[in-house]
């Protein structure tokens, strides 16, 4: 049996790591109090799970509003924890008019995009994130806009561009863009002077894409000379989400040399760094799986995974059991070592149970 493993930057990110560091800290600190948090702390199943066993209270949405949460469980002298994803500007300012202590654990290249999007705001101009409007994290850096746009691709980012350049359907525009814009949202005065920042986890290459074709439009639309009057823009992206984005890069670029027959991506499901570390190999034609567990990985040589589209599915794993197999993996932000190992190992034991039966 062999089984050759090219492994590409994984494990928890500094800013996770700090994150479980104090919320267990917090728990430790305060044993006498209950303890809150205001959402997954970050997306691994494994983690989320400890918290529970460790009696976190997990803040529930409001069942009259989904979009709001039920903060009628916290009480005076609780403690509540701030996820690594950040919490709203309102949810931080309802914590401060209440008696609890807040420990807060919020990414610092979150807080960042938060800093980012303070400076188009104080500039006069309208932040365009690129982002998912109902995600966590840009939930929270839209609590810190007054008039914003949410994108959450090229397609989306393409329609802004136009409407700068050649103006159009009014209505249609709002009604595309309802969920991912701010109250009063008008394209035709505030499109004008934008700045654009993003969600810390989405694809550093479409990003830098969305960025270009936003300046190519305000040049076409006010000229060259007055981009700097009409755009800003700052680096938001995770040095993390960078890094394992590059390696998985690097791996699709020599898949043929190194003889890949698949790459391997672990990582919570909800996870949005994850996904797109998944994207890069499914759009080069390599094929890929994104697991959330070693589990995941069946001893009858099945593999249940999620798709791009979001679906969990089961299929046969490992094509030809009796050959060598070389595979890359990676792994999200927020995914320990140790669930990157499990899964390693799982494999390995496929193999050997395999090769044992055949000997």
């Amino acid at each position: 049996m062999l089984i050759h493993d090219t492994l590409q930057d994984f494990g928890f990110c500094w800013g996770v790591e700090r994150s479980i560091a104090l919320a267990y800290e917090a728990v430790k600190h305060f044993p006498d109090k209950t303890v809150h948090i205001t959402n997954e702390l970050i997306h691994n199943p494994e983690v989320n799970d400890n918290l529970h066993e460790m009696n976190v209270q997990f803040i529930e949405k409001d069942a009259a509003d989904p979009t709001k949460k039920d903060f009628s469980t916290v009480s005076d002298g609780d403690v509540v924890i701030l996820p690594a994803f950040g919490a709203s500007y309102e949810e931080m300012d309802l914590f401060d008019q209440k008696n609890v202590d807040v420990v807060d654990t919020t990414c610092p290249w979150v807080s960042k995009v938060w800093n980012s999007v303070d400076k188009h705001q104080k500039a006069g101009s309208t932040s365009i994130i690129h982002g998912k409007y109902a995600h966590e994290e840009t939930i929270a850096t839209l609590s810190f806009c007054e008039d914003y746009i949410v994108v959450k691709d090229m397609d989306e980012a393409q329609m802004v561009a136009d409407y700068i350049t050649q103006g159009g359907d009014k209505e249609a525009f709002l009604e595309r863009f309802q969920n991912a814009i701010s109250d009063g949202f008008d394209p035709d005065t505030m499109l004008n002077k934008i700045g654009l920042a993003n969600q810390t986890t989405m694809y550093k290459k479409e990003t830098r894409a969305v960025g270009q074709l936003l300046q190519k439009a305000v040049m076409e639309r006010f000229g060259p000379q007055e981009v700097n009057d009409h755009y800003m823009e700052f680096d938001t992206i995770c040095d993390a989400t960078q890094e394992r984005q590059d390696a998985v890069h690097d791996l699709v670029e020599n898949a043929s040399d190194l003889g890949l027959d698949f790459i391997l991506v672990v990582g919570g499901w909800d996870s949005s760094n994850t996904a797109h570390l998944l994207e890069i190999p499914k759009h080069a034609g390599v094929r890929s799986f994104h697991i959330d567990r070693a589990e995941c990985i069946g001893a009858d040589n099945t593999i249940t995974h999620r798709t791009m589209a979001g679906e969990i599915v089961t299929e046969p794993f490992l094509e030809n059991l009796g050959k060598d197999v070389v595979m890359g993996v990676t792994s999200g932000a927020s995914t320990p070592d140790a669930s990157v190992q499990d899964s390693l190992s799982q494999i390995f034991l496929l193999k050997k149970v395999n090769d044992g039966a055949k000997a």
